[in-house]
């Protein structure tokens, strides 16, 4: 078959001006081309941030170190923490105070975070929910901080201002200098299972037992840079945390029988686990192809049936980690294999209670130890010695740890495909956190998409790596179509705070994944979006990204202008609608002369006269419309009279002198039959009923709903 010549006369007809104005008038007008740069709406590179997407020579990050002597009071379901914070300043600039995080204070009798919610009485509701939305005294969370002392045992003046701590300096923090001050505290830990949160326990009323999943138990820096100055805003419990990096010194005081995973090094393994436990654990280190069990199923429940009144100590280290985090339960079963990263040994571990196996058993460990090869394939090698995987019964993540959902659902015991895939998808999704934020470790409070929608692209890569066929769900352009085409009062662009968005999980996870997938699969090709995907990857590793690194980052190593895509899909909430308006059949005939006469063919039954040595018989002229907002690629497939078919990519840059309206002029040695506009739903159209000709009567949705049945 001889390729259509698509290129022949390279006609566009434009019915508007120049820029896509309408105007006739001689008034001027602002650039409203959507193909405009989008450096109006980026800051202006320096020496920290330069125009390339990279870290400049004078780039600078603060470091934090902690040293932490924790307690874990399962008796009474409370925290206690006695902390010493070492304040690096390694900016340009002196420092009056520092801001400190207290996330527990959300908790607080006092907060104010359900006071920013709107609600209604329901005409009925839950027991349960009743007991729990209409008490007569709430939970009494919140930090109760002891003391704020400087290293000489004296009082250290601070203010607390809700979900922040301002500490006042006696003497103002000069650059390069360091400031040591402790925090003495406690709290009463949640129950999450029951009042939600990001961390807390869960009560086995069957045997009286405790599963802890601890984090943000300690007060926290603040990020302080030269973007935003001191990041402190309100933590109101949806968008989560900026963090500086450092290391950390932590002692967890727990009762003597339970099983512990933390963030870290652990310094005295000989202290906390039995001698039959070590040898497993050096077993596990050597085994790369299934879990080896530490502590089993039998002895953990044979564990949980009494409570040691004696307490251990577990003795971590971690290094250059930007938080902590830890597990513990006297239930929890333990296994761990070894995962090969280009050479160094990395520990893929999971702690689970029996009431999460056979589950976690046949895919925790297994998923962790896939996204770890999937992500350092994708972007850089993992640098921790292990990531742990535990059943919190929530989807949270933090340095080397993670707390994950899913329990076997069936009569009897078993799972379902739909429990399994859930959990090992959260799974994927929580321990790919360890790559965005915990190490390129963006401002999750502001841009909640840097780390939500990055991870959960790679997260469908590492599903894909884990099983053949793995039924991916968000990220799939065919996927994020109904919210895209959805209430536009109800919709924000992706550049936009994650606490003041109605759809979170589309704005910040689902659209900026489709997004990249696009860019992938559909306009910069896998070579291209990989090399520069792993570059920004790279260059920002341990370092605080901005939005404007990523799209120079992305353009720079690419050599690909992508500035009208992250005007439209990220800055806007424009769809893609592409459709079909027209086709004109034209005949070729010979005047004898020098020229060559087209004339539109409007009977079905004309008789072509075809002229002397012309390649083509067939003549077409395609006009394409664009309702949606979006400029994007139109993908056509040709279907000749012959059956054959054939695909064309029209670069989205085929609008940038009229992005309404495109006509484009082909000739075919064969006729066409049919003509469809993105036959694979790359792009995320809202409106496939306009995408075919001759037209197809089914609603705008007919087409997305065949896909996702299949």
């Amino acid at each position: 078959m001889k390729k259509i010549g698509l290129l022949l006369l390279s006609i566009v007809f434009l019915t508007t001006a120049t820029f896509g104005q309408e105007s006739k008038t001689k008034e001027g007008h602002t650039n409203q081309n959507k193909f405009k740069q989008l450096k109006e709406l980026l800051p202006t590179p320096n020496l920290q941030r330069t125009a390339s997407g990279a870290p400049g020579i004078k780039y600078t990050q603060q470091k934090v170190d902690y040293s932490m002597d924790i307690i874990l009071d399962d008796d009474n379901t409370r925290i206690y923490g006695n902390e010493t914070i070492t304040y690096h300043n390694n900016s340009d600039d002196t420092l009056t105070y520092l801001w400190v995080q207290l996330d527990q204070n959300m908790r607080a009798a006092d907060s104010k975070s359900p006071d920013i919610q709107s609600s209604q009485i329901p005409n009925k509701t839950s027991k349960a929910r009743f007991n729990k939305s209409y008490v007569d005294a709430p939970f009494d969370g919140g930090f109760k901080i002891e003391s704020v002392l400087n290293t000489d045992n004296s009082n250290l003046s601070y203010t607390v201002n809700q979900t922040m701590m301002r500490i006042n300096l006696a003497q103002p923090l000069a650059s390069g200098d360091v400031f040591e001050f402790n925090i003495k505290w406690w709290y009463n830990i949640n129950n999450h299972r029951t009042d939600g949160g990001r961390s807390g326990y869960e009560h086995f009323s069957k045997d009286g037992n405790n599963n802890y999943v601890i984090a943000q138990f300690y007060p926290r820096m603040c990020v302080y840079d030269n973007v935003e100055g001191w990041q402190n805003d309100q933590f109101w419990g949806r968008s989560e945390f900026a963090l500086e990096f450092g290391d950390f010194t932590v002692n967890i005081t727990t009762p003597e029988d339970h099983m512990l995973g933390a963030t870290g090094i652990l310094q005295n393994p000989k202290d906390v686990f039995s001698n039959k436990e070590l040898k497993r654990i050096e077993e596990a280190r050597k085994t790369f192809d299934n879990p080896v069990i530490i502590r089993t199923q039998e002895e953990a429940e044979k564990i949980e049936k009494s409570k040691s009144k004696k307490t251990k100590t577990w003795k971590f280290y971690a290094e250059n980690v930007r938080d902590y985090a830890f597990a513990s339960s006297r239930k929890f079963i333990f296994d761990a294999m070894a995962v090969d990263i280009n050479g160094k040994t990395v520990m893929a571990e999971s702690l689970y209670s029996k009431e999460a196996n056979p589950l976690y058993g046949d895919h925790s460990t297994r998923a962790v130890a896939q996204t770890l090869k999937t992500y350092s394939r994708y972007t850089f090698d993992y640098p921790y010695h292990k990531a742990i995987s535990v059943d919190g019964q929530m989807g949270m993540e933090y340095p080397q740890i993670c707390f994950n959902p899913g329990r076997p659902d069936l009569a009897d015991g078993g799972y379902s495909d739909r429990v399994k895939y859930r959990m090992i998808g959260v799974t994927v999704h929580e321990v790919g956190h360890n790559f965005f934020p915990m190490i390129v470790n963006s401002d999750e409070r502001q841009w909640t998409w840097m780390d939500e929608g990055l991870n959960s692209y790679v997260q469908m890569l590492a599903m894909m790596d884990y099983e053949e066929g793995y039924p991916l769900g968000r990220g799939l352009p065919k996927n994020i179509v109904r919210y895209m085409a959805g209430d536009q009062s109800k919709i924000s662009p992706i550049m936009s705070k994650g606490d003041n968005v109605h759809s979170f999980g589309n704005n910040a996870y689902g659209k900026p994944a489709t997004a990249l997938w696009i860019l992938r699969e559909t306009i910069m090709g896998k070579e291209l979006f990989d090399h520069a995907f792993r570059t920004y990857s790279q260059r920002w590793m341990f370092k605080h990204p901005t939005p404007a690194d990523f799209f120079r980052t992305m353009e720079d190593a690419s050599g690909v202008d992508l500035d009208w895509f992250w005007r439209g899909w990220f800055y806007t909430t424009d769809v893609t609608d592409i459709g079909i308006e027209s086709v004109k059949k034209f005949y070729a005939t010979d005047d004898n002369k020098e020229t060559i006469n087209f004339i539109e063919d409007k009977s079905a039954g004309l008789k072509i006269t075809k002229p002397k040595k012309a390649n083509s018989n067939y003549f077409y002229e395609v006009t394409f419309n664009k309702p949606g907002g979006l400029v994007m690629p139109i993908i056509v497939e040709y279907t000749y009279d012959d059956g054959t078919t054939e695909r064309k990519t029209y670069p989205a840059q085929i609008w940038r002198y009229n992005d309404k309206q495109v006509t484009k002029a082909i000739h075919s040695d064969k006729q066409i039959t049919k003509i469809v506009i993105d036959p694979d739903l790359e792009t995320a159209d809202v409106d496939v009923s306009n995408n075919s000709f001759p037209r197809e009567k089914k609603d705008k949705f007919s087409k997305f709903k065949t896909k996702m049945k299949n």
